[in-house]
């Protein structure tokens, strides 16, 4: 009689299948995606387009297509967690693939995959319509080191919608994540530049993960010197914004899986 031995499946594989059916339960609601892929180009479309003096100058304009970028993503990340896993929180599908066998190391990393394949996307139509239709511009090694610095600078992002998903119900976290995500944008000098900020206003959206990081990307995309409080903000708000979530999250587990 022959035996037949299961060989375990390794947590790359688990991670890169779970990120798989992740995808495609968003895009089974294509308006999820939608939003996240218009509202940036949009914005650019009608508020950076038309301001011929911003549009025709390469530094500024490339500025503009990195803040919109960076709201992008930033949209992204907080909407996938902090919306995702308040809704999983209330099904009960959730508490079942908790059962199962398999690493919940492959869950997050699933899920951060995904994220990242949606940001991804989303940053394509503003890139897009900055090229046909401003001045902006950079070569393909200062793109490629603004998409690395674009994916360290979301992790904030994810960190405090995974925070907001496991502290609030989905109906509560819809508001909570909109509420946050316009004024994280507004703040961080996303939708207008710094520049035009009072002296006081300048100084609170140094604080801000938004205006971090836009001058980060910025920093990787122009080059020019990096504002030390640039790199130490993102690195204390990953810090933090991680032990809130994780403190969340047990709290979550807790009350939920005694």
């Amino acid at each position: 009689m022959t035996t037949i031995t299961a060989r375990p499946v390794s947590t790359a594989r688990l991670t890169f299948l779970h990120a798989k059916y992740v995808l495609i339960e968003t895009l089974r609601v294509p308006i999820a995606v939608i939003g996240t892929l218009v509202f940036p180009a949009l914005a650019l479309l009608f508020f950076v387009v038309p301001q011929r003096v911003v549009a025709d100058n390469p530094e500024y304009a490339t500025q503009a297509v990195i803040s919109l970028s960076v709201f992008a993503v930033m949209s992204n990340a907080l909407f996938s967690f902090g919306l995702n896993i308040s809704e999983n929180r209330e099904k009960p599908w959730d508490p079942y693939l908790r059962t199962l066998p398999a690493p919940g190391t492959a869950r997050v990393l699933a899920q951060i995959l995904s994220t990242g394949v949606l940001g991804l996307i989303a940053i394509v139509p503003v890139i897009v319509v900055g090229g046909l239709f401003t001045a902006a511009e950079a070569s393909p090694g200062r793109l490629l080191a603004g998409l690395v610095a674009l994916a360290v600078a979301s992790l904030p992002f994810m960190l405090i919608g995974s925070a907001i998903g496991y502290a609030l119900p989905f109906k509560a976290a819809i508001a909570v994540v909109q509420i946050v995500m316009f004024s994280l944008a507004f703040i961080g000098g996303l939708f207008l530049p710094p520049e035009m900020f009072a002296p006081w206003l300048d100084t609170i959206s140094r604080f801000t993960p938004s205006r971090e990081a836009r001058e980060f990307v910025i920093w990787a995309v122009q080059g020019g010197p990096l504002e030390w409080w640039v790199w130490v903000g993102i690195v204390v708000w990953t810090v933090t914004s991680f032990a809130l979530a994780v403190t969340l999250f047990r709290r979550d587990q807790g009350r939920r899986f005694r």
